[in-house]
């Protein structure tokens, strides 16, 4: 790994890392490397924007799901920003979409609780209760 190949920008704690137009098996290995980049630098958030990305195969799918599953693992959160319908499509055939929580837009993304933690950004109260609690139901961790 020789750094982040792609756009990282930090806000507090929360990595936003803006990903490629395409995502394939040219790059999904460095998709994933950057954003494992940015858990083992200690976000507790990490956005994966792909707001611009308007193709992404079965590489970039696998990229997304392997860092999920070592974001978990690190304690912390994985969000996708997707806009383009081809897309939004490719994430709901692979289930992925049911995976991940996916928003319009990074301001989005950052709008509640987020982490394992049930920690927010902004005082979430019962919401991030809930989180906490969705977490540990929707993971299938051990319980």
């Amino acid at each position: 790994m020789s750094g982040e190949r792609y756009p990282l920008l930090w806000i507090g704690q929360v990595a936003v890392v803006t990903l490629p137009t395409e995502i394939d098996v040219t790059n999904a290995d460095t998709v994933r490397e950057d954003l494992l980049s940015a858990v083992n630098q200690g976000a507790v958030l990490l956005v994966a924007d792909m707001s611009k990305t308007t193709f992404c195969d079965s590489a970039g799918v696998s990229a997304l799901v392997r860092t999920f599953r070592r974001a978990t693992a690190s304690s912390s959160g994985l969000r996708l920003v997707v806009s383009t319908p081809a897309v939004q499509r490719v994430l709901s055939i692979t289930g992925v979409d049911r995976l991940l929580d996916i928003f319009p837009s990074v301001a989005a993304s950052m709008a509640g609780p987020y982490g394992l933690s049930g920690q927010a950004i902004q005082p979430g109260g019962p919401q991030a209760e809930s989180a906490t609690a969705k977490a540990d139901t929707d993971g299938g961790g051990t319980n």
